[in-house]
């Protein structure tokens, strides 16, 4: 027999940021244990509920009570459990008392193998569970695993000592199969059927659950609760698009993900009403008032069609109401104060130009060992400057957007909104009348900023972008800050992947060695100082700081190439050969291209055949010319001729115009003469001039075959 399970713990206001993770935590931490204890079937449903007064889960088609099971539990080895005369021995004697056994129970034991060696092993059947008893063991244990931010202490019902914890007090525990109570307990709170609705809407105080199949139908019609949190959320997104749609304005809503968690989590039974700001706030850069509405009073602003701020914003209010003018006024009286602040640290801000903010830097610490933001810059600027040459880009205005580029860390507003570093240092930028190329690069320097973002769009802005980025991976490089395991603190990887970026979407005629090696040079000129805990002084090996960076960035790399989709044999053939980054893409597609052949299996097979003859024989051995004079077999001859005379400049053709593909196909031709060579040279010959004639020959081979990529790494 199997019903309907429901628990339900019924909280004050839960932390609006963490509601989501901790309601499917719930459901999740609880079902895992339920399953575990064999009350929980593939044929159950799972259904995780979270307002921000509660945390439940119900599952469908729960048993009433776990199978019994046979266990089969090791107790001692044979030698170890009797001694010579084949007598119990003490250690045998105790592990039966633990097991609740005794020397009775010696014939009941089996004798069987364990390894190399002979173990006894007790075969007893172990009674299956009340679901009482699983619901409570699964109760405690999802309760304590739970990912809670901050723990709150606070004395049970009717005490005086701050003896539970939870991370808000719990105030209800519902505990229903199908319509019975389950008499489990929790937070000092014996199980009940009695929730709460909604503060003010609910047609009761209370709510009785009679069925716990009718959980979320009782709470929706009589609790004005939507239990779900998905729904929840559709709802605001239905409301939100409706409402700002009103009027035939074409408004859109400004919508963020995290935001639409975060107001989910804040209520019951949304309801989405639009206020108004005067409109001469829009003279404002319109990120200042956006993220003023979202981060300090969550509301959702609105845009024209084009992207432009209205005046207008959406507010989510717990409370349905036919006469809502009070909450729309007190919004907007709110936002005004919000508001006039934003427009007070934008105007006192650009009273002050960004190029005096510069000097405030030094008083910014950037990172122990590395120094401030001022010498940062320096070293950015250096950086930037260099690489402006090599992209043959204004070396005045990169080294002018690379100075400015960290000044409005020292503002109000970025104080305020560290998201909108860059951004203001734009607008500044603009009102001081600074090129627009130079202000635009402020902004662009920080892209792209995550995955799939916009790349910097002029040469100035990418070589600052790199720059910026360059320097905290070769920084944090040389001070031993790299990243460990899954923890980036510093964003490395992320910037790792923003250079590959633009290098590769942008067909940059840069190389990963090179950038590094301009790096080291730049940070060998300025004074890097880290010391131990002992306040000793510890040595800088920045050439050691490259290398690994430059490891660092391959294998980033090689992560990026297989979330395009390349297989790890593709990636490592083409990497083999460590080309300037921006070819990548084309030989790629032309291995993957080269592999559909029904000729690349043998090339490839061949190739490592090469390779490892030549590897044996030693490749300082190997002579750089191949005489003709010294062929002795029509095959090596031929081999030779078609390569030297055809194939070789054929492929140099293809790869000095990039074609990659058609490189390779050309190899694909040379299959039948590769292979008649095998078949009929013997390349360590006795004598040694044709000997090395032959290896010469093999090296020239091996050169033109791989010029795409390493052949012999795809070979099965």
């Amino acid at each position: 027999m199997s019903k309907t399970l429901l628990i339900e713990l019924v909280t004050e206001e839960l932390p609006p940021k963490a509601l989501k993770r901790l309601s499917e935590a719930f459901a999740e931490l609880f079902t895992q244990s339920l399953t575990a204890q064999g009350f929980v079937s593939e044929n159950s449903e799972i259904l995780s509920w979270g307002t921000p007064r509660r945390l439940a889960v119900t599952i469908k088609n729960v048993a009433g009570h776990s199978l019994d099971y046979r266990k089969m539990q090791k107790v001692l080895p044979v030698a170890v459990a009797f001694d010579e005369k084949n007598q119990p021995t003490t250690p045998l004697l105790r592990k039966l008392t633990s097991l609740g056994l005794s020397e009775s129970d010696i014939p009941k034991l089996k004798r069987m193998p364990d390894g190399k060696t002979e173990a006894l092993f007790f075969d007893s059947v172990i009674p299956g569970k009340s679901l009482t008893e699983g619901v409570q063991e699964a109760l405690d244990a999802a309760i304590a695993c739970l990912p809670i931010p901050k723990v709150m202490h606070y004395p049970h019902r009717g005490g005086y000592y701050n003896d539970v914890s939870f991370v808000r007090p719990v105030h209800g525990l519902v505990a229903l199969y199908g319509g019975d109570v389950l008499p489990v307990k929790a937070f000092g709170l014996d199980a009940d059927r009695v929730t709460q609705g909604h503060r003010f809407l609910a047609t009761s105080p209370t709510i009785s659950i009679d069925d716990a199949d009718h959980y979320e139908r009782l709470l929706e019609q009589k609790g004005k609760v939507i239990v779900s949190f998905a729904k929840r959320r559709k709802t605001i997104e239905q409301a939100l698009k409706k409402t700002a749609q009103q009027d035939q304005a074409a408004n859109e809503v400004i919508a963020p993900d995290t935001l639409l968690d975060e107001v989910t989590s804040l209520v019951e039974w949304p309801t989405v009403y639009c206020g108004t700001f005067d409109p001469a706030f829009l003279e404002v850069p319109q990120e200042c008032l956006i993220l003023t509405m979202q981060q300090n009073q969550k509301y959702f602003a609105l845009t024209d069609i084009v992207g432009k701020l209205v005046e207008h914003f959406l507010v989510v209010s717990n409370i349905e109401t036919e006469k809502p003018e009070a909450i729309i006024d007190g919004n907007a009286r709110v936002l005004r104060a919000r508001l006039a602040d934003a427009r007070f640290f934008y105007e006192q801000d650009a009273k002050t130009p960004l190029a005096q903010r510069v000097d405030k830097l030094a008083h910014i610490i950037y990172f122990k060992g590395l120094g401030s933001q001022y010498d940062r810059i320096q070293r950015i600027k250096s950086i930037a400057q260099t690489l402006a040459k090599r992209l043959q880009a204004n070396s005045d205005q990169t080294g002018r957007i690379a100075f400015l580029a960290k000044a409005d860390l020292t503002t109000d507003m970025v104080g305020e909104f560290p998201e909108l570093q860059g951004i203001m240092g734009r607008y500044y930028a603009l009102h001081d009348r600074e090129p627009e190329i130079v202000a635009n690069g402020i902004e662009q320097h920080y892209w792209p900023r995550f995955s799939g973002d916009t790349l910097p769009e002029s040469m100035e802005a990418i070589a600052v972008a790199i720059a910026d980025k360059i320097e905290s991976i070769f920084g944090m490089f040389a001070i031993g800050n790299t990243p460990t395991g899954d923890k980036d603190p510093f964003g490395l990887r992320r910037a790792v992947i923003g250079i590959l970026r633009i290098i590769m979407e942008r067909a940059l005629p840069l190389s990963i060695t090179e950038l590094l090696a301009d790096t080291r040079d730049i940070f060998e000129r300025v004074s890097i100082r880290v010391v131990d805990k002992k306040g000793k002084e510890c040595p800088i090996n920045l050439m050691q700081t490259a290398t690994q960076a430059e490891a660092f960035f391959y294998d980033r790399l090689r992560g990026l190439l297989k979330e395009q989709g390349y297989g790890i044999s593709m990636i490592e053939a083409v990497l083999a050969q460590r080309p300037d980054l921006a070819s990548i893409p084309k030989r790629l597609e032309a291995v993957r291209s080269f592999l559909a052949l029904p000729e690349a299996a043998a090339l490839a097979a061949a190739n490592k055949r090469i390779v490892n003859i030549l590897k044996k024989s030693g490749d300082m051995a190997v002579p750089a010319a191949v005489c003709a004079d010294l062929f002795r077999d029509a095959a090596e001859k031929a081999l030779y001729d078609i390569f030297a005379n055809t194939l070789s400049a054929q492929v140099e053709t293809a790869m000095r115009d990039g074609n990659f593909t058609q490189a390779l196909l050309v190899l694909a031709t040379a299959r039948d003469i590769v292979d008649r060579f095998f078949d009929e040279v013997m390349v360590m010959a006795d004598d040694e001039a044709v000997r090395n004639n032959r290896l010469a020959l093999l090296g020239h081979i091996r050169t033109t075959m791989n010029g795409v990529a390493e052949i012999a790494l795809l070979a099965g």
